[in-house]
């Protein structure tokens, strides 16, 4: 299997399928390469619709320089903690943002949320992430807006009075709550329709069953959190410490 970047040949080739309607895995068995490699190439340069060969080459270039340019040559990357590998790293850092891209967070939000969560700390700062993603202080600020929208990220000072971003266990279950919010408020305005154009019609129909089912999709979701968040974010230590006490007494 071919490794290395992608040649304009291939994306080439990765446009032409797309155009044919072809599947991101099909596309790949073509080229030889992995699956994850077309569609990060793809969700990176402007999805399966927008998706130009020679943008996407261009853009891969720009990209290459910008980070020859932040490490001036006879550099070399800093390690990573933990003994792991640098490049494998960055690539799975790429993978998590292009999921995330494919759930539909635009990119910019996506490679911060990437950057934060393969974070050991699970937080940086802005400097932090400018520095990170190459990226400018206006479109860190813009993301960390949006993310802080989806209850996806939260702000904190440490110790030095600065200001970080954080994403955690509780920040998750912040987010399935406000995605169960967000459904169960569609759900409602759903139902409000039912009685403009009349229970017994159709459209009235469709949405009485569209209510029903995304009360049943939010009531579930939020369930699920609450006892995810009860049974999975219960501290060890706390519990090591209850049972300490156990044998003492």
């Amino acid at each position: 299997m071919p490794g290395g970047r992608l040649t304009q040949q291939e994306r080439q080739q990765i446009a032409l399928g797309l155009a044919d309607g072809f599947a991101y895995a099909e596309i790949a068995r073509r080229l030889d390469r992995p699956t994850s490699t077309v569609t990060r190439e793809v969700m990176r340069n402007g999805g399966p619709t927008a998706y130009r060969a020679d943008l996407a080459h261009r853009a891969t270039e720009r990209r290459a320089h910008r980070r020859r340019q932040a490490a001036p040559r006879g550099t070399q990357e800093a390690p990573q903690p933990y003994g792991r590998d640098p490049e494998a790293v960055r690539a799975y850092e790429e993978t998590l943002t292009t999921v995330f891209m494919q759930s539909g967070t635009p990119q910019m939000m996506a490679r911060v949320m990437a950057c934060l969560t393969v974070s050991d700390t699970g937080s940086l700062t802005a400097a932090e992430l400018v520095q990170r993603l190459q990226v400018s202080p206006a479109s860190v600020s813009k993301a960390i807006a949006f993310l802080e929208s989806q209850d996806l990220v939260r702000r904190e000072r440490d110790e030095r009075r600065r200001e970080r971003y954080v994403v955690d266990d509780e920040v998750m279950y912040q987010a399935m709550m406000s995605s169960a919010r967000a459904t169960a408020q569609v759900a409602e305005t759903a139902r409000q329709g039912v009685g403009v154009l009349g229970p017994g019609t159709p459209a009235g129909a469709r949405l009485e069953n569209t209510a029903r089912f995304l009360d049943f999709v939010s009531e579930s979701l939020a369930r699920a959190a609450e006892q995810a968040r009860e049974i999975l974010h219960t501290k060890p230590v706390a519990i090591e410490s209850e049972d300490a006490g156990d044998h003492e007494a």
